[in-house]
C-alpha cells in the first residue's frame, strides 16, 4: 500500500509535533536561573514522575510532576513554579520541520489530532502549528489517555462519522512507543513512528517501553512528507 492511499492521518502532538522537552527545559532555565541540574537529569526525573500510576490529566499533571521532581534535584518546590511549568505549554515550540511538513501533508490528507493533552493546551499547540488540523481531539474529548484502546476507538468513530473513512484509511503518526506505537499496532492500525530522539542518549522525557516495529519509520515529519510526495 502506498502512503498516498491513506485518507486520514491521526497525530500524537506532544513529542511528535511539539518539542515538549525543549519547552520544559527552556522554562526550567528561565524560572530557576543557575539551577545545578543537567538537562538529562531533569528529563529523567520527569519521565519517572509521568510513569507513576497516579498521574492526572495532562498537562495539569505537570504541577504534580514539579512537586515530585524538585526536591530530589535541589530545585525550589513552590506552587508558583509548579503552576508555571503547566502554563509554559503556551510557549512550547514546534519541532523545526513540523509546520511546513503539516502544510505539505494537508494537501493530500485529513489531519486529526489524538493528543493526551487537554483542550485548553491543544488550543495553544494548534496555534503554534499554524492551525493545520481538520479535526481536534483531546484527552478530555475521549475521556481517556493513550495507550487506552478506547481513545483509538473514539477517534475512529469521529472521523468515520465525519467523513466516512474506515480504519484501513487511517495512518497513525506518533513518536511515543509507549503511548502510541505499541497499542496502535496491536489494534491493527497502520502506524508511522517519527523517532524524534534518534541519535540521542536515553529516552529523555518519553516513558520507556518495549520497542514495537511500526509499518513506517522516519526520524522527522519532513521525511514522512518527502516519502508521501515520492509516492512510496
Amino acid at each position: 500500500m502506498s502512503l498516498q492511499d491513506f485518507k486520514v492521518l491521526t497525530f500524537d502532538v506532544v513529542g511528535t509535533l511539539i518539542d515538549f522537552e525543549g519547552g520544559m527545559l527552556a522554562y526550567l532555565r528561565a524560572a530557576v536561573p543557575g539551577a545545578q541540574v543537567t538537562d538529562d537529569a531533569f528529563l529523567a526525573a520527569y519521565r519517572k514522575a509521568r510513569a507513576d500510576g497516579n498521574t492526572g490529566w495532562y498537562p495539569d499533571d505537570l504541577e504534580r510532576c514539579w512537586h515530585v521532581v524538585a526536591p530530589g534535584l535541589g530545585l525550589p518546590d513552590t506552587d508558583a513554579l509548579a503552576q508555571g511549568l503547566r502554563d509554559s505549554v503556551a510557549n512550547w515550540p514546534a519541532f523545526p520541520d513540523s509546520v511546513e511538513a503539516l502544510k505539505r501533508l494537508r494537501k493530500r490528507f485529513k489531519l486529526v489530532t489524538m493528543t493526551n493533552a487537554q483542550t485548553w493546551a491543544l488550543a495553544h499547540f494548534a496555534k503554534t502549528l499554524e492551525q493545520p488540523f481538520d479535526m481536534l481531539l483531546s484527552c478530555d474529548d475521549a475521556m481517556c489517555e493513550k495507550p487506552d484502546p478506547r481513545y483509538f476507538a473514539y477517534a475512529r468513530g469521529r472521523f468515520e462519522g465525519a467523513w466516512g473513512y474506515k480504519q484501513a484509511d487511517n495512518l497513525h503518526v506518533a513518536q511515543s512507543q509507549y503511548h502510541d506505537i505499541g497499542v496502535s499496532r496491536r489494534l491493527g492500525i497502520t502506524t508511522c513512528w517519527i523517532e524524534r530522539r534518534h541519535g540521542l542518549k536515553d529516552s529523555g522525557g518519553t516513558i520507556e517501553s518495549e520497542r514495537t516495529e511500526p509499518d513506517y519509520h522516519f526520524h522527522t515529519l519532513a521525511e514522512l512528507a518527502d516519502a508521501v510526495e515520492a509516492g512510496r
